[in-house]
C-alpha cells in the first residue's frame, strides 16, 4: 500500500482540473495578447477564469494578478512594497517559508531595510502588543506574516491584524499559499494589501498561482517584457494553469465545510492514536481546529538512536511523510521552522499533512508502519 501524507508540499492534482485543461491545451493554443479569433478565445478564457476566482473571494477581478506560484507572488508583494510604496521597515518572524524568509533578508542586503523579527511562544504564535509596540514607533513599514505556518500549522488572527497594521498605516501582506482554498476568505472585509496562492496546494496544476493587490495599494511591474496582467507582469499567461486553477477554487469551496470536517477527522484521529501508541509523543504548534491549519500535523515522536533513518524507513514501506518544509527538504540543516521555537530537535519529527483524498484507511496504514519502525528500533 502506499500512503501519501505529504499534502502540505503539494497536492494530486483533481480528476476535475485535468478535465477542465485538457480541451485547453489542444484547442486554445491562442496567445491571449493576439486581436484575431484564437488570441481572443484564450483572452475569453483568461478573464472568465479570473472572474471566478474573484467571485469567490469577493474581490475585483482586477485585484488578482496571475503568476508561476506562491513564491513569485510573495517576491512581488515584497519587493513592490520597498521599492514602490516608500518601507523602510519589514516586519514579520523567524518561521515564514523561506519565500519570504529569503526574500526579505535579500532586500535587508540590497537596499539596506530594517528587519524586525517578532517574538515567538512555544507554539508559533506572535505577541500582538508587541506588534502594536513595534507599529507605533511611526516608521514606514511593512508586515510579512504567513496565515498558517506551513510545517507547524500555527494560525494567526490575520483580521487583529490587518486591523492593527491599517491603524497604525502600515502596509500588510500574508503569504496564504497553505490556507488559499482550505478557508473562506472575504477579502471586501479583510483590509489586506497582499495574499498569495498556489495552485498545487489545493489539487490544482504546478506553475501557476496568484497575488491579490488590494485595489487600494498601487504597484508598477516587476516583471517587465509586456502588457500582460494589466501591464502588472510581462510574459504570455498561463492559460490551460490558469484555468485550472480557477477549476480547482470551485472545487475547493464548493463543499467546503465538509472537506474542513473529513480532514480534522482525519488529523484528530491520528493524534488520539499517536497518543495511544507512544504515550510521550508531543505535537509542535497549535492543534485546536480553532488556532490550527486542519490540514497539518507536526509530531515529535520518541526518542530513538536511529532518528535520522525515521522517514527514509516509512518511504521503503510506502508511507510519504515529511520531516519539514519540502523546499528544504535536500539541505544538511535541519527545520529553521522548529529552530524558531525551540522545539527538542535531539528527538525525530515528521510533518503529516492530509487533503480531500486521504482516507482513515490511510493513516491506520501509516500508524502501523510507524509502530513497526519502533518495534525494530529502525
Amino acid at each position: 500500500m502506499n500512503v501519501y501524507l505529504d499534502n502540505a508540499a503539494t497536492t494530486p492534482i483533481a480528476p476535475e482540473v485535468v478535465e477542465a485543461m485538457v480541451p485547453v491545451l489542444y484547442n486554445n493554443f491562442g496567445n491571449p495578447s493576439s486581436t484575431h479569433a484564437f488570441g481572443r478565445q484564450a483572452k475569453a478564457l483568461l478573464e472568465n477564469s479570473r472572474r471566478t476566482i474573484a467571485q469567490v473571494l469577493n474581490c475585483s477581478p482586477s485585484e488578482l494578478i496571475f503568476t508561476s506560484g506562491g513564491t513569485e507572488a510573495d517576491n512581488m508583494a515584497l519587493r513592490a512594497a520597498v521599492t514602490q510604496l516608500g518601507v523602510k521597515r519589514i516586519i514579520t518572524t523567524a518561521i515564514e517559508h523561506h519565500a519570504v524568509g529569503h526574500t526579505v533578508e535579500a532586500l535587508k542586503n540590497e537596499l539596506q531595510i530594517e528587519l524586525i523579527y517578532l517574538t515567538l511562544d512555544a507554539k508559533g504564535n506572535i505577541d500582538l502588543k508587541e506588534l502594536q509596540s513595534v507599529l507605533q514607533q511611526g516608521i514606514p513599514s511593512m508586515v510579512s506574516l504567513m496565515h498558517a505556518n506551513n510545517e507547524i500549522a500555527t494560525l494567526i488572527p490575520i483580521q487583529e491584524i490587518a486591523q492593527l497594521c491599517r491603524q497604525n498605516g502600515a502596509y500588510f501582506h500574508s503569504d496564504t499559499v497553505q490556507t488559499m482554498g482550505h478557508y473562506h476568505f472575504d477579502l471586501s472585509e479583510l483590509d489586506i494589501d497582499f495574499i498569495t496562492c498556489a495552485a498545487h496546494k489545493f489539487h490544482g496544476p504546478k506553475g501557476v498561482g496568484f497575488l491579490y493587490v488590494n485595489k487600494k495599494t498601487r504597484v508598477n511591474p516587476l516583471i517587465h517584457g509586456g502588457s500582460q496582467e494589466r501591464g502588472l507582469r510581462g510574459g504570455t499567461e498561463n492559460i490551460a494553469g490558469v484555468v485550472g486553477l480557477a477549476k480547482a477554487v470551485e472545487l475547493a469551496y464548493a463543499d467546503l465545510a465538509e472537506h474542513q470536517a473529513h480532514v480534522w477527522g482525519l488529523k484528530s484521529y491520528m493524534m488520539e492514536r499517536l497518543q495511544e501508541l507512544f504515550p510521550d509523543v508531543l505535537f509542535h504548534g497549535e492543534t485546536s481546529f480553532e488556532t490550527a491549519l486542519y490540514t497539518v500535523l507536526n509530531v515529535c515522536l520518541p526518542a530513538t538512536p536511529k532518528a535520522g533513518l525515521l522517514l527514509f524507513t516509512l518511504d521503503l514501506k510506502g508511507v510519504a511523510v515529511s520531516g519539514g518544509s519540502a523546499c528544504t527538504s535536500g539541505a544538511a540543516k535541519g527545520s529553521h521552522v522548529l529552530e524558531g521555537i525551540g522545539a527538542d530537535t535531539s528527538r525525530p519529527n515528521a510533518r503529516f499533512s492530509f487533503s480531500r483524498f486521504t482516507t482513515k484507511e490511510e493513516i491506520d496504514y501509516a500508524l502501523q508502519q510507524l509502530q513497526e519502525v519502533y518495534q525494530k528500533n529502525l
